[in-house]
């Protein structure tokens, strides 16, 4: 079967929202210590850190948008 039908079990959308959550929390914090540190270079590693986190909330927020992730 080469298309898959546009569902979500209850299952996979929990699992789903715990991903965001551990995402957007880690995101959140990892903000929060990137405005207290001092140096520069742990501010920018930190600021890198979080915006991997947030591309992944996207990235989940994209699936249950129902957007296809295998278009060229």
């Amino acid at each position: 079967m080469k298309n898959v039908p546009n569902l979500i079990s209850t299952k996979d959308l929990a699992y789903l929202s715990d991903m965001f959550q551990w995402n957007f929390n880690a995101a959140k914090e990892i903000y929060h210590f990137a405005n207290e540190v001092e140096s520069e270079e742990y501010k920018d590693l930190l600021i890198d850190i979080a915006s991997m986190h947030n591309a992944h909330c996207h990235f989940i927020l994209s699936i249950l948008q129902g957007e296809d992730q295998d278009e060229e």
